[in-house]
């Protein structure tokens, strides 16, 4: 079994362009935060159809069509799967789930036409849909293949008995799930387990906690910067080099999310690949964050 698997073949860090349309940037602005992530070597991208209510895609796809020969170095990640009330969809009448295979299609379509590209290097469901049919959604990843219009195929905040019904209709490539110091359940209820056994990375959204680790006043919070702040300065790191480096000790070799508009919030991720974690700072990460020993 290899260290980790080939494919998807995406970067170690993730640049998330969840909030891109709030940033406020022109075309050549978006274009050069694209080039300053390639320059880093962040060459995945992560969008969903959802985001900035139905916008971002386009954004990135108007920064990207000002220099197309871009896409050859980069993957675009997309979620669909989410049926979200919006003046962009009139036809939605309540925020539901789709993983039917026309809504899987058309939306595969849409992001393609927004994002201006032949292909997605990964699509991803967005969250698991308690009316999927396994064989409908195999059938339509299938078509979708062979149309060359993706490239792998994954899902978000699955279950891991979620992951494992579907794994058996359609080779999954991914998870994306959230994880951090305080949110650490997927390393106790089996869903990173089932990564390390079937030998495929997790992708990870909100690795800071959606800043709480921060700028959070909770007991939680409070106590786990403490220590972040304590290991950074022994290392010559910034306290956020040091989560990312905890999540990265993880053996599954977890791919983080970085969904900010500034360049130093990459490199600091970017900076965790030099710094492993002892298993004794790991667990006081963890241990700050439960607000007990391990057991």
């Amino acid at each position: 079994m290899s260290e980790h698997s080939p494919r998807p073949a995406l970067s170690p860090v993730v640049a998330g362009c969840w909030r891109l349309a709030e940033w406020g940037w022109s075309a050549p602005e978006r274009l050069r935060w694209i080039e300053q992530c390639l320059e880093r070597g962040v060459t995945t991208f992560d969008h969903a159809d959802i985001y900035g209510g139905y916008r971002v895609e386009a954004l990135f796809g108007e920064a990207l069509a000002l220099a197309p020969h871009l896409r050859a170095r980069l993957q675009l990640v997309s979620k669909c799967g989410i049926r979200l009330v919006d003046a962009a969809r009139p036809a939605h009448r309540v925020k539901s789930y789709d993983t039917s295979a026309a809504h899987l299609v058309a939306s595969v379509d849409n992001s393609l036409r927004a994002l201006r590209t032949d292909h997605l290097d990964l699509l991803l469901i967005h969250r698991p849909d308690p009316l999927m049919r396994p064989g409908e959604i195999a059938d339509a990843v299938a078509r979708l293949k062979a149309a060359g219009k993706i490239l792998d195929f994954g899902v978000s905040n699955f279950t891991m008995s979620q992951f494992a019904m579907l794994n058996q209709w359609v080779p999954l490539a991914t998870n994306q799930i959230e994880l951090s110091p305080l949110h650490r359940a997927p390393l106790h209820d089996g869903t990173l387990d089932q990564m390390l056994a079937l030998d495929l990375r997790p992708m990870i959204w909100s690795p800071l906690a959606g800043g709480r680790l921060f700028s959070g006043q909770e007991p939680d919070a409070l106590r786990v910067r403490a220590v972040l702040e304590a290991v950074a300065q022994r290392h010559g790191v910034a306290p956020a080099t040091v989560a990312y480096a905890w999540l990265l000790r993880h053996p599954s070799g977890p791919r983080p999310i970085v969904g900010s508009r500034r360049l130093e919030a990459l490199d600091q991720a970017l900076a965790a690949q030099a710094l492993t974690l002892d298993a004794e700072t790991w667990h006081e990460i963890w241990s700050a964050g439960a607000g007990v020993e391990v057991p």
